[in-house]
């Protein structure tokens, strides 16, 4: 995606387009990926850049909050940072802390629990964690 695309975007969000959020979402939206803070700030120092550690941070809850991108909480303490925002499944792998989306149609629900009263459901997302065989 070109820098003006990426500027266009961001606006398309109702944020405002400084240089760092554009360089951070340079990265984030080059191509469907899940990206950990740590992994795009360490994308950020390789390719030069002087972003500090709490912009990015601040930058992906912004981002987030305006639905440019989603959250993924695979632990805890541990989260990633999609590109892809429509609700969607995921493997994440905990030996090599990689998360790959699972393609649509292979996953299939045969039935669902029935909904607390007073609620609608809003999306159904599936997280399968896997390791290596030992």
């Amino acid at each position: 995606m070109t820098r003006s695309g990426v500027r266009s975007l961001i606006e398309q969000h109702g944020i405002l387009p400084t240089p760092q959020r554009i360089e951070i979402a340079g990265i984030l939206l080059d191509k469907p990926q899940h990206l950990s803070a740590e992994q795009l700030i360490e994308q950020l120092r390789s390719a030069g850049s002087g972003v500090s550690k709490a912009t990015v941070y601040n930058t992906l809850n912004l981002f987030s909050e305006r639905g440019l991108i989603r959250e993924v909480m695979v632990d805890p303490v541990r989260k990633f940072y999609d590109s892809t925002t429509h609700p969607h499944h995921h493997f994440y792998n905990v030996d090599t802390g990689e998360l790959a989306d699972i393609p649509d149609e292979q996953v299939a629900f045969e039935q669902l629990p029935e909904l607390p009263e007073g609620t609608e459901r809003e999306s159904v997302e599936l997280l399968i964690r896997v390791r290596g065989q030992t």
